[in-house]
Order: C-alpha cells, then sequence, then structure tokens
C-alpha cells in the first residue's frame, strides 16, 4: 500500500526564455516569484494555485506544461501508473519522467509538501 497526490504545475521553457516567462507568469497571476534554492532550473512562483507549487522550469527542450506526482513510494507509483498506459520517458536523481497514453509528461517524484499536507491529501493506493 502506498499514497501519492498531485503536487505541482510545471511550465517547461527554453533556458533563453526563462526570465521572460517568469516574468509573464508572475505579473499574469499577481504573484511574486524566487529561485529555488540549490536548484537553479526552478523558480517558484508563490501561491500561484493554492496546495500546488508552480514553477517555471529551464529545459534543453521544447516548451510545455507537465505535472509532478508526489509519492511515499515511488517505484509502486510508477509501476501503478505504468500499468494504466503510462511509459517510462528517464530518470533524473529521485524523479521518474512518464508519458501519458495521450502524449503528455508527468513526473512521480518523493514527498516535498509537509507531512500534514500529504497525510491530508493523498489517495490511498492497494
Amino acid at each position: 500500500m502506498h499514497r501519492s497526490r498531485l503536487v505541482g504545475i510545471l511550465i517547461d521553457t527554453p533556458a533563453a526564455k526563462v526570465g521572460a516567462e517568469v516574468d509573464f507568469w508572475s505579473g499574469a497571476l499577481g504573484v511574486p516569484s524566487f529561485p529555488a534554492p540549490g536548484e537553479e532550473q526552478y523558480t517558484v512562483l508563490v501561491d500561484a494555485v493554492p496546495s500546488l507549487f508552480t514553477v517555471v522550469q529551464a529545459v534543453d527542450d521544447a516548451p510545455r506544461y507537465h505535472l509532478d506526482i508526489e509519492t511515499d513510494d515511488l517505484e509502486a507509483e510508477v509501476a501503478r501508473l505504468a500499468a494504466l498506459g503510462a511509459e517510462p520517458v528517464t530518470r533524473w536523481q529521485d524523479a521518474h519522467t512518464l508519458r501519458t497514453p495521450g502524449g503528455h509528461l508527468l513526473c512521480v517524484v518523493p514527498v516535498h509538501s509537509d507531512p500534514e499536507t500529504f497525510a491530508n491529501s493523498a489517495r490511498t493506493w492497494p
């Protein structure tokens, strides 16, 4: 048995355009932003979507959006999503990138939210 929940929305942006993208989303949503400490590819948009982190991520690829699902059991959650039709794409540190049947990307990551938030909002899977 394990638990998981949707934890974030990432706005993947070519690195050369990150500054303009951060300025756009910060202004459009009326929220401040700051670089994630120790993870220079991420810029956090503070409270853009309550209960979810929203960040602009610098990538060496096409612009897109992707979702992050946090879990207390990475292998079990990846297996569960694969059984639903997702296909593994890559792995970076503890993040597993999957492609959904419709072609969208999502990442399965370790729990990032505070323990109380995770306990109160995660779904339990067999």
